[in-house]
């Protein structure tokens, strides 16, 4: 799993998290209470304690990362949408971009007006120079692109794979953009802090304290002049301390989940207090280790799917902030729509017992008096396991737990500490457990973390990228492979009905809820956020995309 992940999840996840550090009661006393378009000050922040001083872009653990500034001060070549991934990018240091026929070589050709906050001019060799950067450190190469070659023609310049990156597409278009003069000086990018950073972004970095960063406006950005002129990135010890400082005003855009936001964040300002928690392609779902019998048997996975309540899930567990997925697949929707196998297209999650129970029984498994047996005879038992005080997950399990007692399965809880949990997972020691896949521009990102033969590790050594359940299957990765490398849009769809197939009839995992880009504002002082109604970016602040959200406000009349 990635740091990014695993940082999101202990931060948006985590309904009743302890505080991380003493002292937590001045963790945001620099806040500027009236805040807001009159200040030209806009107030952000989430729950993720005391932050070290580390401003370098290319680490997911660095404050830059964490907090989401990195975004303000470092550009990509084109603005992706996680929200929209089938529409187009929006150009940004790139004007343009082309893709050859196979997708294994990319020409961007760059905006002659881009510049760095120090003054020079933001050239082609800055872009080949962060191309070979992550080339040569495979480090700060996060998205584990195989870079090949990198050539510099006047302003454009073009990369070529010895593969195609036709998945990987997105990922390499919106490659945001260091300055050579400044980088090339470093002897260690990999652990560099970077606590002076120069962008071509609208922002440069004020302060810094382990509490509040703040960023503000640079008067000669290339773009124009932003309304927004003061960034304060604030951390919070817990969620409830976060929650707490949006229900006041203090906090005007954050993403944190709540079990009542209802009560708890819309009804304290029930005209001006917003959110909206889209969907991209990632899910989260109960993964099962394949290697365990009997859960190697794919009807016993297939018939627990079809009687998970989703719906249950969706408004119980996650509030009903977490997107309810509603399609066998997995596929999100509407993000995913245009993936669905027509197959699928008219398929729901609508819990079938008697539709499993007929799996079960023509599969050799018997249930007789409230028990599930094997076709061996042993009854079928679980454990569940996730970390203690990720309420949402653990209620999650509690219905699944419900669910699966309808079959005669008889399963329990185990909590355990989030490291150990994390070892536990990658090692594969485990039954089954709720966990998160990657998400992308396209579902085979999910597919892929979830079924890819390529990542299959051993039970005892660890699985870091995926295939966490050690799902086997030469179907499953040969079409992966397909739906990667085929040169034509008929063959992909072929691949991609076939991983659906795959996920459907064998069950991997159980897909339990949408993955989403979700964020809490406030329409107090600021306006111009991205809504259902405009989707215009991803409304997360972690989010590349933030930057078009920050250049779009403007304050309230």
């Amino acid at each position: 799993m990635s740091a990014r992940r695993h940082t999101l999840r202990a931060a948006a996840l985590a309904t009743a998290v302890v505080a991380l550090a003493a002292g937590c009661s001045s963790a945001n006393s620099n806040h500027n209470k009236s805040g807001g378009s009159a200040t030209g000050i806009l107030n952000i922040g989430k729950p993720d304690g005391p932050q070290t001083n580390n401003s370098n872009p290319f680490l997911n653990t660095s404050a830059g990362a964490t907090l989401g500034y990195r975004w303000m001060i470092y550009e990509p070549l084109a603005m992706v949408r996680q929200i929209k991934p089938a529409e187009k990018a929006d150009p940004w240091l790139a004007t343009d971009w082309k893709w050859d026929l196979n997708f294994t070589k990319v020409t961007f050709t760059l905006d002659p007006r881009a510049e760095w906050a120090d003054g020079k001019p933001l050239t082609a060799e800055d872009v080949a120079f962060t191309f070979n950067l992550l080339k040569k450190h495979p480090a700060l190469n996060a998205d584990g692109i195989a870079w090949g070659g990198v050539e510099v023609k006047g302003k454009q310049v073009v990369l070529t794979f010895d593969d195609s990156q036709y998945v990987n597409q997105n990922k390499i278009i919106q490659q945001y953009i260091v300055p050579k003069h400044i980088w090339e000086k470093v002897k260690n990018p990999e652990t560099w802090p970077n606590r002076t950073p120069v962008g071509s972004g609208p922002y440069k970095l004020k302060t810094f304290t382990p509490q509040t960063t703040t960023l503000t406006a640079t008067p000669t950005y290339w773009k124009g002049s932003t309304k927004v002129k003061e960034l304060r990135y604030s951390t919070y010890n817990d969620n409830n301390a976060a929650t707490t400082a949006l229900a006041s005003g203090k906090l005007e855009w954050s993403f944190v989940f709540m079990p009542d936001y209802k009560k708890l964040f819309i009804a304290k300002d029930p005209k001006n207090h917003k959110l909206w928690f889209p969907s991209g392609l990632g899910i989260h779902g109960l993964w099962f280790n394949t290697t365990r019998k009997p859960f190697d048997n794919p009807a016993l996975r297939k018939a627990m799917a079809m009687v998970v309540d989703r719906n249950a899930i969706y408004t119980q567990a996650e509030a009903t902030l977490y997107p309810e997925i509603t399609n066998p697949t997995g596929i999100p929707l509407p993000a995913g729509e245009s993936f669905i196998s027509p197959d699928y297209k008219n398929a729901t999650t609508k819990p079938d017992v008697e539709g499993a129970k007929k799996v079960l029984d023509e599969a050799g498994f018997t249930l007789s008096g409230g028990v599930l047996k094997d076709p061996s005879g042993k009854p079928v038992k679980l454990t569940f396991t996730d970390p203690a005080g990720w309420n949402d997950y653990i209620t999650g399990l509690s219905i699944i737990k419900d669910n699966i007692k309808k079959i005669g399965i008889d399963a329990k809880v185990k909590t355990q500490t989030a490291d150990a949990w994390g070892a536990d997972v990658a090692n594969g020691n485990f039954d089954a457990t709720l966990h998160w896949t990657n998400s992308g521009a396209t579902p085979y990102d999910m597919y892929q973390n979830i079924m890819d033969g390529a990542l299959l590790q051993p039970i005892g050594k660890p699985s870091q990228s995926g295939n966490f359940g050690r799902f086997k299957s030469t179907e499953a990765t040969e079409a992966l492979k397909d739906f990667a490398q085929s040169t034509t849009d008929t063959a992909r769809t072929q691949a991609m009905n076939t991983l659906q197939k795959i996920m459907v009839e064998q069950a991997p995992m159980i897909p339990t809820a949408a993955a989403p880009v979700g964020a809490e504002y406030s329409t107090k002082n600021w306006v111009g956020w991205p809504t259902e109604a405009d989707p215009y970016a991803d409304p997360q602040h972690t989010q590349r995309s933030s930057l078009a959200i920050v250049l779009k406000l403007k304050p309230a009349k």
